[in-house]
């Protein structure tokens, strides 16, 4: 499970050989999440309202890049939300 991103506190992290739709892993604290990278909807857990507005713009930022590393499976670092 390579984790992707890190910024405060938020750990964003994807799997090789997951099912669809296509989805990034969210943990803060005692949080957990699977976030749609197409829709940005939470498909699966929750996160307190502030993380998840800051999950979904650091998303919607590197959407693309995240479909991308989803498709080939080629996980990087992706830049944090600053």
């Amino acid at each position: 499970m390579p984790e992707i991103c890190r910024f405060l506190g938020i750990i964003i992290t994807m799997y090789f050989d997951e099912h669809n739709p296509p989805h990034f892993h969210v943990r803060y604290n005692e949080y957990r999440a699977s976030m749609d990278i197409l829709t940005l909807n939470i498909i699966a857990g929750t996160l307190p309202a502030k993380v998840r507005g800051l999950v979904e713009e650091w998303a919607e930022l590197h959407q693309n890049e995240l479909l991308t590393m989803w498709n080939t499976k080629e996980f990087h670092p992706i830049k944090p939300l600053v």
